[in-house]
């Protein structure tokens, strides 16, 4: 391997090898669009929740900002797992033994429903069952592991304490679940979406919904000015595009790397592996073609906004050479999640006045796994019929002894950057002029804050950097060569457009650019902007 930005293809895997059919946008003009239910965002938790209630007889509207499954979840890593790295000795010891046996009843039960599924839907996804592994390389790790392992166990899980793995370099020890599984994301939840639509769901793409009006019926409205009318909505965007119940205080963001090469099938493991040291490392294969597999490499875990991606991405790409040096580079992208103050999903209704909004969020890289679990919750929530573990994932719940910490760091990391970001950012023309080709910076012009990236032919495009939704300034991702908001995760690229939320409106043209004098042809982009490649991060939250 050589250098991220000429040895991989800066794109995901699966992505690339499904494209997927295309559904129209809802168009404004005509009257409102009425369902029994509207579901805002079209990745795994929105399309399961989609699909769970056109199974149950109910009219359903899937609207999707931009392409289905192609955000969050067409740049995840693709697990599906009740074995969650150390999760379950933290559950227990912050909420007790039944909040942990209800967890992992909850987990378990997602694993399984992508099979039935699969099954029933004679769904073509590469789908694999696989044992699940949280391990440990150096021997002070042993006891949290060994801790883990007992814990996974007492909450249900057929766990174990391992020391040998399948993975091609030593482990001192390893939590195992068997019988979990792995598959294709997009080819399963694109067969979920078109299994929807033939039952009479609306499925719509290329409509982003920018109102939500709470009432009997509730309404949405996208920036087109199409409208739904529905008894209930379920906000299902990864990161909530409505605050209500001040949620965005509560999520902080989080981004990933990924690099896949491939292997031979015959030295390639068949686990799915996670430890916590080294930043995270996550690992797994999937099928790729005759007598070859694609491994999966997941790690880097950074706050949106953080620079240096680049070189990030050469870590992981080193990592991955010394542990697997027969793998030829393949793909790389990014991915992005949330978490919450316990680290468990908000699945449920929207705020606490809610009686027909309804939320899916905060999955802290299990998002796979989640948003099976919350398509089933919603979808019992909205039918009479929710699963005994629903109140888990009640996004109501407060510990303010246990939140305090958690929220005072992410807010004070907010007030960080709203206000420091603003004493800091300085540079007028000269940084302009400096920027290379592919590359962006936050300079000063009349006292204002702009975006400004130069594209290949030498031109400077100029933005605000402020982001539309709370005001935060963006800084620039040198790898994905994106505009990242290090406040609440918002993503825009470099003309402007929303390509996650949870802001809505795009970044503002400037018409005063600095003045330029652009750099001589044959600069290399490195430096302020680095190199990079557009489209490696559309998606965000992966499943690790």
């Amino acid at each position: 391997m050589t250098s991220i930005a000429t040895a991989f293809t800066p794109a995901s895997y699966w992505m690339e090898s499904a494209p997927g059919p295309r559904y129209p946008a809802l168009e404004p003009g005509g009257p409102a669009l009425e369902v029994d239910a509207a579901v805002v965002g079209g990745g795994v938790a929105g399309i399961c929740t989609a699909w769970e209630l056109a199974r149950a007889g109910r009219s359903v509207a899937l609207v999707e900002a931009d392409r289905l499954a192609s955000g969050v979840t067409g740049h995840t890593t693709a697990k599906v797992s009740a074995l969650q790295g150390l999760a379950y000795q933290r559950i227990r010891d912050a909420r007790g033994e039944d909040a942990a046996r209800a967890y992992a009843a909850s987990q378990a039960d997602a694993v399984a429903r992508v099979r039935r599924a699969c099954a029933e839907l004679a769904i073509d996804c590469d789908l694999e069952e696989a044992p699940a592994y949280t391990y440990a390389q150096e021997a002070e790790a042993l006891g949290a592991v060994r801790a883990e392992a007992a814990a996974a166990a007492d909450a249900g899980l057929d766990a174990s304490f391992v020391t040998a793995t399948d993975l091609p370099f030593p482990v001192a020890g390893a939590v195992r679940v068997p019988g979990q599984a792995q598959f294709h994301p997009r080819r399963y939840l694109l067969a979920l979406a078109a299994d929807a639509a033939a039952r009479g769901a609306r499925v719509v793409e290329h409509s982003r919904v920018t109102a939500l009006h709470e009432g009997d019926p509730c309404r949405i409205v996208t920036e087109a000015g199409a409208e739904v009318r529905a008894r209930d909505v379920v906000v299902a965007t990864h990161y909530p595009v409505f605050d209500r119940g001040l949620l965005f205080a509560r999520l902080t963001p989080r981004r990933e790397l990924v690099v896949a090469a491939v292997l031979p099938a015959g030295g390639a493991p068949r686990g799915m592996y996670l430890t916590p040291e080294q930043g995270t490392r996550s690992v797994r294969t999937a099928p790729y073609g005759d007598g070859r597999r694609l491994l999966v490499v997941t790690g880097e875990k950074f706050a949106p906004g953080a620079g240096g991606v680049t070189a990030r991405f050469e870590r992981l790409a080193a990592w991955t050479r010394d542990r697997f040096p027969d793998a030829e580079p393949a793909f790389r992208w990014s991915a992005q999640d949330t978490w919450t103050p316990d680290r468990l999903p908000y699945v449920g209704a929207l705020h606490r006045a809610s009686r027909h909004a309804w939320v899916a969020t905060g999955f802290a890289g299990w998002g796979m796994t989640g948003g099976v679990l919350a398509g089933a919750l919603l979808a019992g929530r909205l039918t009479g019929s929710p699963p005994p573990w629903a109140d888990l994932y009640d996004p109501g719940r407060r510990n303010p002894v246990r939140e305090a910490p958690a929220l005072l760091k992410q807010q004070a990391e907010v007030a960080r950057h709203f206000l420091g970001d603003r004493l800091s950012s300085g540079g007028g023309a000269d940084a302009a002029r400096a920027v290379p080709r592919g590359g962006g910076t936050v300079v000063r012009v009349g006292g204002r804050q702009r975006a400004v990236f130069r594209d290949e032919a030498g031109a400077l495009h100029a933005l605000s950097a402020r982001c539309t939704h709370l005001g935060c300034l963006v800084q620039f991702n040198d790898a994905d060569r994106t505009w990242e908001c290090p406040c609440h995760g918002s993503r825009f690229g470099t003309d402007g457009a929303v390509l996650e939320g949870p802001a809505t409106r795009p970044l503002e043209r400037c018409d005063d650019p600095p003045a330029d004098d652009p750099p001589a042809d044959g600069a290399d982009g490195q430096g302020t902007g680095g190199q990079g490649a557009d489209g490696t991060g559309a998606g965000s939250g992966g499943e690790r």
